[in-house]
């Protein structure tokens, strides 16, 4: 399985592309996404980046982070039009999108759901085998596809273990 995984923002959006295979999980790619202008301007520039980045790495799904809150409403409506075009982009390159909150994040990757950004980096640097510098928008879209991966493996398990009870 290979995991779009997306850190939603305004301003800077991360990404990630991890591919699990044989139970074992692989970095693709990581980088940032980060338009310019006014807001409308950026969320087109944001969609424009998350279609080129599905075009050149072929996710089998796509991820992101879901805020959990924000300081201010505008900041939460922003990043609910963030979230749209990370869905738009999803759908109108017939991919499956969910999301899951930074607890869930952090604690399928840290096992710790109240970890700091930089355990959450540290963390997905050594699953991945990452050597250097890696942005902590980078890491958060890396953490929810490797926390998408652990999550769909439990859930087919569970619907595996579903369908032999009956």
């Amino acid at each position: 399985m290979k995991v779009l995984g997306i850190d939603p923002g305004t301003l800077v959006m991360g990404y990630g592309v991890v591919v699990e295979e044989e139970r074992a999980l692989s970095h693709v790619a990581n980088g940032t996404i980060a338009p310019v202008g006014e807001l409308a301007q950026r969320l087109t520039d944001l969609y424009d980046g998350i279609r080129e980045v599905i075009r050149t790495y072929a996710p089998d799904a796509v991820v992101m982070e879901s805020p959990f809150f924000a300081k201010n409403v505008v900041t939460t409506l922003k990043l609910g039009q963030v979230q749209g075009v990370v869905v738009l982009a999803a759908t109108h390159a017939a991919l499956a999108s969910c999301s899951y909150t930074p607890m869930e994040v952090k604690a399928a990757v840290a096992g710790y759901g109240k970890a700091t950004k930089v355990q959450v980096r540290e963390m997905v640097k050594r699953l991945l085998g990452i050597d250097g510098p890696l942005s902590l928008d980078a890491s958060d879209a890396l953490a929810v596809a490797i926390c998408h991966i652990h999550t769909a493996e439990l859930k087919g398990k569970y619907q595996q273990q579903l369908a032999a009870q009956r």
